[in-house]
């Protein structure tokens, strides 16, 4: 299994704005998403949900707090 790469939070920014990445909270619990998200982002059951209709030319980035 590899290493997650770290990106710093302002390239994160940049590529959810600019629709190029999906940001998604790692947390399967919806009261730590509600506690913990970040704007934009998509809860992990959310993410789940949506996944066989995602495009594969999204980046998806993931990040717990």
């Amino acid at each position: 299994m590899t290493n997650p790469i770290r990106i710093p939070p302002e390239e994160v920014k940049m590529k959810v704005h600019s629709g190029s990445a999906l940001l998604v909270c790692a947390y399967d619990d919806e009261t730590k998403f509600n506690n913990n998200h970040l704007d934009g982002a998509l809860s992990l059951p959310e993410f789940k949900s949506k996944l066989s209709s995602l495009s594969q030319d999204k980046e998806i980035i993931f990040y717990c707090a």
